[in-house]
């Protein structure tokens, strides 16, 4: 029986994009969403299994990791996309907003990982780990700091388990500046966006999928980063 795949955040936008090519692949796949959204029924008619999860505290990580361990026992890879976006305010909680980025951003992946070793390394073949980083993990911003610190924390944990899980488990990072746009996003902004990179484009979600695919199919890549930014880097 094939390994599912893990993808957290796999209800909207780029991680449904992902799921639904592993499952056009038949591929089984495991995702994770925190709200209900109108992808969840169709993509359990294709088979998906689903598990809600809350990774802004330690209690809903734990809760999530107990599930999955009676869901499989094994895995073929990990994708973690699940993210939440916010900025700080002079209305925020800025203590709490840190926390809450670092818990979804890099203490979820981080437990998943270390508690997943195991079912990851069941699998005869490679298994992989992406984790769905940003352009901003090495620029920063200005307007989403504890944002930008988490991913860039996410960033550092590629690193360090692709030396812990080497050699059976590849890991890896996904960094995409502008990939897709929201529906509500009007056309003086989406202008402007595109302006911001080289290419001038905004390329849809098949663009992290592609790069998924890469990454899960290579057989010599592992502890890099895959940038997705249109050469913005260099504006």
């Amino acid at each position: 029986m094939t390994a599912p795949i893990l993808i957290t955040g796999g209800a909207q936008r780029l991680g449904l994009a992902i799921a639904e090519n592993f499952i056009s692949k038949n591929q089984p796949v495991i995702i994770t969403y925190r709200s209900k959204k109108p992808s969840l029924d169709a993509l359990k008619e294709k088979g998906a299994q689903l598990i809600h999860a809350d990774f802004a505290t330690n209690a809903g990580i734990d809760a999530f990791i107990a599930r999955l361990k009676s869901t499989t026992t094994t895995l073929r890879g990990i994708v973690h996309n699940a993210s939440d976006w916010d900025k700080e305010s002079p209305e925020s909680d800025n203590a709490t907003l840190f926390s809450r980025m670092m818990n979804v951003h890099a203490n979820a992946p981080y437990q998943i990982n270390l508690a997943c070793q195991a079912m990851l390394e069941n699998d005869n073949n490679f298994a992989d780990i992406i984790h769905m980083t940003d352009f901003v993990q090495e620029k920063g911003s200005k307007k989403h700091i504890a944002y930008a610190a988490s991913k860039a924390a996410l960033h550092n944990l590629t690193l360090s388990f692709s030396h812990l899980l080497a050699p059976k488990v590849k890991v890896n990072s996904i960094a995409p500046a502008l990939i897709m746009f929201n529906e509500w996003d009007d056309d003086e902004y989406r202008k402007r966006a595109v302006k911001k990179s080289l290419l001038e484009t905004c390329p849809g979600a098949q663009e992290a999928v592609k790069a998924v695919n890469y990454l899960f199919d290579s057989d010599y890549v592992t502890g890099q980063v895959l940038h997705l930014n249109g050469g913005r880097h260099l504006k």
